[in-house]
């Protein structure tokens, strides 16, 4: 019974609200801190990360919406230029890109199940 009931919680936490995506947005900012503004994008958008590293020293995020996201990575002389993309509420909140949060969640999930099972069967 506990499993199920912990079976049933995961599966409410993971369905989706229906809700438009949520990214964070700026755009040329030297910090990736100063780009925590949050934004809803528009239907069939994704959440960009544009992160220009110049000779190590200096780098620029910008990030939002885009419509057509592309993932990309230039090496130049002086520095590099790469772009992710990115589908979950908030995924582009840090500037390498980002692991799904809700890969986090089927693990957690699964441990705990597994968890409530093996306490069932008396196993330690």
């Amino acid at each position: 019974m506990k499993a199920l009931l912990v079976l049933l919680l995961g599966a409410v936490l993971c369905l989706e609200s229906g809700s438009s995506l949520k990214c964070y947005s700026c755009m040329s900012q030297l910090s990736n801190s100063k780009c925590q503004t949050e934004v809803e994008c528009k239907e069939n958008e994704l959440c960009k990360t544009d992160v220009i590293r110049i000779i190590g020293l200096v780098s620029i995020f910008s990030k939002g919406c885009e419509s057509s996201c592309e993932s990309l990575y230039q090496d130049f002389r002086v520095g590099n230029r790469n772009i992710s993309c990115c589908s979950s509420d908030l995924c582009n909140v840090n500037a390498a890109g980002s692991v799904r949060s809700s890969y986090g969640m089927a693990a957690g999930m699964a441990g705990s199940v597994l968890w409530v099972f093996l306490k069932s069967r008396g196993l330690p």
